[in-house]
């Protein structure tokens, strides 16, 4: 098995900086895996939580901006100083370039993410073309994980201890605590 040093790697990249947005509605293991991962090659990483109008969202930005930061603080495995979590409105590309950063970092999960994300970046890479989008793969035991499916079996009175931080499994049990009655079961 071929050993990488990130580390050294990191002190070879140009740019040091990296953000990496989504809605994180809420968010799970597999997106900290990739925030860790990405932690690996970058001196910093901004998490940029995406407020879309058209789409509904569980928690209110405000709320999902509260609940990384109060994972952050826990976890022993990130360096938190050198994570921030800011509200993203507007474009993403306009983001980036106030802060002067030039690396959007994107998590795939599987073969069906990856057109989604390449017409994302294409897009962004139309906007600006110095901005580099990095795709990173997340750990396979997370390839199955999505926001969606958590809440999904957290509506349905599932345990998703195992997919998402303490304090996210205890919100989401806060909301759907009566649960809905899986009719398949009856």
């Amino acid at each position: 098995m071929v050993k990488i040093n990130f580390m050294a790697m990191a002190d070879s990249i140009k740019y040091k900086i990296a953000v990496y947005p989504g809605s994180f509605d809420p968010v799970t293991y597999g997106h900290l895996d990739i925030l860790k991962r990405s932690l690996n090659v970058f001196d910093k990483v901004i998490v940029a939580v995406a407020c879309n109008k058209k789409k509904p969202y569980l928690f209110p930005q405000i709320t999902r901006i509260d609940l990384i930061n109060r994972i952050l603080s826990e976890d022993q495995e990130i360096e938190a100083d050198r994570v921030s979590v800011i509200g993203l409105k507007g474009l993403l590309v306009k983001y980036v370039e106030s802060i002067k950063a030039k690396v959007i970092i994107r998590g795939l999960r599987a073969v069906s993410d990856f057109e989604y994300e390449l017409q994302l970046a294409t897009t962004n890479r139309t906007l600006n073309s110095d901005i580099e989008t990095i795709f990173m793969m997340t750990a396979e035991k997370y390839s199955f994980l999505s926001s969606t499916i958590v809440k999904e079996i957290s509506r349905l009175g599932g345990d998703v201890s195992s997919m998402v931080p303490a304090i996210i499994s205890e919100e989401l049990l806060k909301i759907y605590s009566k649960g809905e009655k899986d009719e398949t079961l009856m």
